[in-house]
């Protein structure tokens, strides 16, 4: 009787988890074909909270790989999104600085590409009134867009992203709550840039928040960013840790799980 009360518990151990890896997806906007992956949460539950992962300006990359996989285990379905799409891939930062300043410009074509992964995060299993957006500096930019672009998410995140927008754009409400996690060193984000962003939160009636890093630049989420502030991108453990737990924080505020 012991012992198959012991398998009936590890049965139901086994029935809670899912085995989830990251899978692939190609899906397309309009006729760029894009390579997305998707992971699926490893717990079980009703609300299927999603979250939506834009990377940097490199395209999906390691740090939004292992960021997708550690949400996984967390609870969340996750779909890492392909902004550039096939051909437009890349290969060093100079094109990288193209390809990103390109869609900064084009925002509407920024907010679209980012709607196709939201749809694509749906398609795998997320509930479409339960999902947030998150990401690494150029996704840092973009999840800001799909705020103001009024995308149907719960929240935006926001790591050592770009905050500006032309000044020329008409300020219009946010309903999507907003965390922006900014290294207080970043020398690619100007004291103007952060005064107009925070003044744009205040004229949208946005629910916003902005946490400050000691120590931290560009990038200090990321490992393979190195260790030489003077660079202006770097990693911090310190600050890759307290973000990532504000990060949870902001999740378990506004998903339902």
């Amino acid at each position: 009787m012991k012992n198959l009360t012991s398998l009936i518990l590890v049965i139901m151990l086994f029935s809670n988890t899912i085995n989830a890896q990251l899978k692939p997806v190609k899906y397309n906007d309009g006729s760029q074909v894009l390579n997305g992956l998707a992971i699926k949460s490893t717990k079980k539950s009703a609300q299927n909270p999603g979250i939506l992962l834009l990377p940097a300006w490199l395209g999906i990359d390691n740090a939004s790989k292992q960021i997708a996989e550690d949400l996984s285990k967390l609870g969340y379905h996750v779909f890492v999104a392909d902004i550039y799409g096939e051909g437009n891939y890349p290969k060093n930062t100079a094109e990288a600085g193209k390809q990103a300043g390109y869609f900064k410009t084009n925002f509407t074509e920024y907010q679209k590409r980012i709607n196709a992964a939201l749809q694509e995060l749906i398609k795998s299993g997320a509930n479409a009134d339960n999902i947030v957006a998150i990401g690494y500096c150029f996704g840092g930019t973009g999840v800001l867009e799909a705020a103001r672009g009024h995308l149907n998410l719960k929240g935006v995140a926001s790591f050592h992203g770009g905050l500006g927008k032309d000044a020329a754009r008409v300020v219009e409400p946010i309903t999507t709550k907003v965390l922006v996690c900014h290294g207080a060193d970043d020398p690619f984000v100007s004291k103007e840039e952060i005064t107009a962003f925070q003044q744009e939160m205040r004229d949208s009636k946005a629910d916003w928040q902005m946490i400050y890093y000691a120590n931290s630049v560009h990038s200090f989420t990321n490992p393979e960013a190195g260790s030489d502030n003077s660079k202006g991108a770097a990693y911090n453990k310190v600050a890759a840790k307290r973000s990532f737990e504000h990060l949870q924080l902001f999740l378990n505020e506004v998903l339902k799980k």
